[in-house]
């Protein structure tokens, strides 16, 4: 029993040296990143700038793979179930926090099956409508809560950060919304611009070419100060509506159980691009700023506080998980 016992120590000190081995040589082949969300969505956009960057830096391939649907969680669900290797990784944006709310028998656990790498980039979600039809957020809101039916307002599916938002701006506001899904944000902002949908809380990231070429028109931002790219457009809670305002980020996970030089390495490095000069110009072009560093484990606090904060906001607006 003990030649036995020892031999099954010395088999675990080798596979655990084995580990760190492979962890420290990483990547040694391509590294898939998921995007949960179509193309040119702001995750989507953030994912590719900084996967360009990471491959300079690794000298292996980041493959962007769009995976959208359910509200952002067919693509999250891809990568909680993938090996635990550093191969596959998530972007993914402050809908990972609402989803749990807001969407009945996920597949994942936020805070069990993910490890939080390193937040990226932070922008404000603005709500867009179509080109002259709405004076003020104001306005929207008067003309909808006079109209018989329902205006609707677009989200990236039930429990996307468009649809958690749009339900704070409601019970703020006090006036019903009728929901329209999409699987990306470029489909929901074509709808608007077309007038086929009254609204739609869109990442600044996406929607700000068409601003400026009037194509939309922005009534209002979700956070909590003035966009510098939009310095002419109030905060949703400056326009009168407290409590709709809303935080909208862009973060990388991994698999939970990730080794830890792996997520460290990773970190590391996003935490130098995020310092350059270019990519502080990249995000600036479409409304986003680099969020402050943190450590894998504040970010995976942060998320954390994250999830009780939407919560207990769910909870207050009776948004139950469907």
């Amino acid at each position: 029993m003990k030649n036995c016992a020892a031999l099954l120590v010395a088999a675990m000190a080798i596979t655990s040296l084995n580990n760190a081995a492979r962890a420290e040589n990483w990547p040694t082949r391509p590294v898939h990143v998921i995007v949960p969300i179509t193309g040119g969505s702001a995750i989507d956009i953030v994912a590719r700038a900084v996967s360009q960057r990471l491959e300079k830096k690794f000298g292996q391939p980041f493959v962007v793979e769009n995976r959208p649907g359910a509200g952002t969680t067919l693509g999250a669900a891809v990568v909680a179930r993938a090996p635990a290797d550093g191969y596959t990784i998530l972007f993914d944006s402050a809908a990972l926090t609402t989803t749990p709310t807001t969407v009945a028998n996920l597949s994942y656990n936020v805070d069990k099956n993910f490890a939080a790498v390193a937040p990226v980039v932070e922008t404000p979600l603005v709500l867009v409508t179509q080109h002259a039809k709405y004076k003020s957020l104001a306005d929207l809101v008067t003309r909808a809560k006079a109209d018989a039916a329902p205006i609707t307002y677009g989200t990236n599916g039930y429990g996307s950060a468009a649809h958690f938002t749009t339900e704070k701006l409601l019970l703020s506001a006090g006036f019903k919304g009728q929901a329209v899904p999409y699987r990306g944000t470029p489909e929901a902002l074509a709808e608007v611009m077309a007038g086929r949908l009254g609204f739609y809380f869109s990442p600044l990231t996406a929607a700000q070419a068409l601003i400026k070429a009037g194509k939309v028109d922005a009534l209002a931002v979700t956070s909590t100060r003035r966009s510098s790219v939009l310095p002419d457009v109030p905060t949703t809670v400056e326009a009168g509506y407290s409590g709709s305002d809303f935080d909208f980020w862009v973060g990388i996970f991994a698999p939970a159980h990730t080794p830890e030089p792996i997520v460290a390495s990773l970190a590391k490095e996003v935490d130098a691009i995020k310092a350059s000069e270019d990519f502080k110009k990249a995000m600036a072009a479409i409304g986003g700023d680099p969020m402050a560093s943190m450590t894998p484990a504040q970010f995976q606090a942060y998320v954390g506080e994250e999830l009780k904060r939407n919560k207990a906001v769910a909870k207050a607006a009776g948004i139950e998980p469907k």
